[in-house]
């Protein structure tokens, strides 16, 4: 009878990543993933530090989790990713239910931790920095992930140090798998039925092996025939050299979606951020893709109410977020992360920072409720993924990464259709399907 587990993720696409790794790996050693808790024998929690109370969010987690399995025999309990980085030695000190606390650079030795603590019954701390080992390792194990639409790591860390930034010292010093790993990994995608990949760093545009660069992966991955789309994320203004830059000129298969983090429209709080760029060099970037590529459009990252913003670098943001005319964005308020620089600052007044919020929100939300109105009444180009929950819809995404809702058919799955969009909300496309043949995978 097989073993179980139960494996829960927090936060960022890269979690999702390497939780897909993670039970590549523990097959290996006879488990089988479940969704339901109540039958598993491993619960295993993939955790993210960047979103605010991430530690109090594990520790809820775990408590539900107890209250949900009293009835039982306690499964072993594993806490991976950045706040069992973070908070390893404490973590077991204060919560007895945890087992094992794993970090991001040692996915590698889950399955002989697994085995360490089934013998020894002692709680385990693995939270050494192993990138290399970890991919050598999981270059070895078939990625299964079969979604049309899949992730895939090619560089994690970082070592830019922003002052608000806890990846350094959750996920190490910037490291890029080798070139020929990752292509590997993306024929193997293509062959389980992938065909959009998109690579995945804390920089992923910092990627640099044996002087291969992010332009080269795409350039390479696009003779893939199988894959249909590329795209990349998350990336820093620092590095969007001229080759990634001049890429959107050549490839066909890239999508004309830049996602470029700011996070502020302000040069006095970028440089208290430590983010080593300007605003001219961020404007610069944006001209030269749509001198390239008119079809180009961005989405970014802001902080709100980043300690010592005044009114006017908080309008510094909102005019920037008007004049470069951001879609699919993200935005929130300054909250501090224990051991970085900016931990210990003064915040922003709490009432004055939701205001800020809500002024670049609705900036924010009219720039996408813009763009899909410009949309209607057009034919697009999307990937279908699945069909709705209902059964009745079908579900891609556009160019843009907007969802799109269509009357299809269940050939079109993993398919490039054309769909007439002919209704639009802030978030989402509506329309039909008019073409199911010309853009077929093979």
């Amino acid at each position: 009878m097989s073993k179980k587990i139960f494996i829960k993720t927090f936060g960022c696409q890269m979690n999702e990543y390497d939780t897909n790794r993670i039970f590549d790996s523990v097959r290996e050693i006879g488990f089988v993933r479940t969704e339901n808790l109540e039958e598993t024998d491993i619960y295993l929690l993939n955790t993210c530090h960047i979103r605010d109370k991430a530690k109090e969010k594990v520790y809820h987690e775990i408590g539900r989790v107890k209250q949900n399995l009293s009835f039982r025999k306690k499964p072993l309990v594993i806490v991976a990713g950045c706040v069992a980085q973070a908070e390893n030695e404490e973590m077991l000190k204060r919560e007895s239910y945890i087992d094992i606390v794993l970090g991001p650079q040692a996915y590698h030795k889950i399955n002989d931790k697994i085995e360490e603590y089934l013998n020894k019954q002692k709680k385990i701390d693995e939270t050494e920095f192993d990138a290399i080992s970890k991919f050598n390792y999981l270059d070895k194990l078939k990625n299964s992930s079969q979604k049309i639409s899949s992730f895939l790591t090619i560089q994690e860390g970082c070592d830019k140090f922003c002052h608000f930034c806890v990846v350094p010292y959750t996920r190490g010093p910037e490291y890029s798998r080798s070139f020929s790993q990752i292509i590997n990994e993306a024929n193997i995608l293509s062959e389980n039925g992938v065909r959009e990949i998109t690579l995945l760093g804390q920089n992923v545009n910092a990627y640099n092996n044996e002087n291969y660069k992010l332009s080269d992966l795409i350039l390479e991955i696009e003779k893939i025939e199988k894959i249909k789309r590329i795209r990349y994320t998350t990336s820093h203004p620092r590095d969007m050299t001229h080759d990634l830059i001049e890429v959107y000129d050549v490839s066909k298969k890239l999508m004309p979606l830049v996602h470029l983090p700011v996070q502020s429209g302000s040069d006095r709080i970028l440089k208290s951020m430590n983010r080593k760029h300007l605003i001219c060099d961020y404007i610069k970037i944006y001209e030269k893709l749509k001198i390239i590529n008119s079809r180009i459009e961005f989405s970014s990252d802001f902080i709100i109410a980043y300690p010592g913003e005044s009114e006017d670098d908080f309008q510094a943001t909102l005019d920037l977020v008007k004049n470069i005319n951001f879609i699919n964005s993200f935005s929130f308020i300054f909250s501090p992360r224990p051991g970085t620089m900016a931990s210990n600052l003064k915040l922003v007044d709490k009432k004055i920072s939701l205001k800020r919020l809500e002024k670049v929100q609705k900036q924010l939300f009219d720039n996408q409720i813009k763009m899909n109105k410009s949309i209607e009444n057009s034919e697009i180009e999307v990937l279908v993924e699945n069909k709705t929950n209902s059964g009745a819809k079908f579900f891609g995404r556009s160019e843009y990464m907007t969802s799109v809702i269509f009357d299809g058919n269940d050939d079109d799955v993993g398919n490039v259709v054309k769909v007439k969009i002919n209704d639009s909300n802030q978030n989402t496309l509506f329309g039909k399907c008019i073409n199911t043949s010309k853009q077929r995978v093979a």
